[in-house]
């Protein structure tokens, strides 16, 4: 089965993403951890990668689309795979139509997290991380520490990242309604298209998705 999530930032695809291939034993091929694995191991196109973030640019669509070929073509991809923050826009969708065509297989769908957008700045503006350990994470609303600035963890004070301000979120966005939201009408014109409301608990969000998948008549 070959998936690809998207949504906004605060949607919960990392988190989705992660459940959902268990679930349907596929691997998660996220962005972020592609850059990483080429970035320490230093691959040619980790170099690549490399040299333009260093120099504070973007990293290329090509090199992007390179990781992620070869990222797919891994034996533990044979089977399908569910793919987290690519494509990133038409053109790296239409790239990646390419080269599924040329190994002679297609998507099955395309789950899109449906979040309002108040809720995704709530979600992210309210975050508070600890010094000490960045994965002790309250929230101002939904998981506030019982005492104010501090984790219930270590104790360590809670801070707001300079990425989570409302502001930056806002900003973000833009940027995902510029870039990666038409890729959604990009899949909606090839049927592929499957809209969740990512509201809710987390399981909740991850039965809809899965119920969703098997309606539209995937092998979920």
């Amino acid at each position: 089965m070959r998936i690809v999530l998207v949504g906004p930032p605060g949607a919960g695809k990392g988190t989705q993403a992660t459940r959902l291939a268990e679930k349907l034993r596929i691997p998660h091929i996220s962005t972020g951890d592609l850059f990483r694995a080429n970035i320490s191991r230093q691959t040619e196109l980790g170099k690549l990668a490399k040299s333009y973030m260093d120099a504070g640019n973007l990293v290329p669509d090509e090199v992007t689309i390179a990781m992620a070929k070869d990222r797919m073509e891994q034996p533990d991809a044979e089977g399908g795979f569910l793919l987290d923050g690519f494509p990133r826009n038409v053109s790296q969708a239409e790239a990646l139509d390419e080269l599924l065509r040329s190994e002679g297989i297609s998507l099955d769908a395309v789950l899109d997290l449906e979040v309002p957008e108040e809720e995704v700045v709530k979600r992210i503006a309210g975050r508070r991380i600890c010094r000490n350990d960045s994965s002790h994470v309250f929230h101002d609303e939904y998981r506030r520490p019982q005492q104010e600035g501090a984790c219930d963890v270590c104790g360590g004070e809670l801070y707001q990242r300079d990425d989570d301000s409302e502001d930056t979120v806002r900003k973000r966005l833009e940027v995902y309604h510029t870039q990666t939201e038409p890729i959604i009408d990009y899949y909606k014109g090839q049927g592929l298209v499957v809209t969740i409301p990512a509201m809710g608990a987390v399981d909740d969000v991850t039965r809809r998705a899965l119920e969703a998948l098997k309606r539209e008549g995937a092998d979920a």
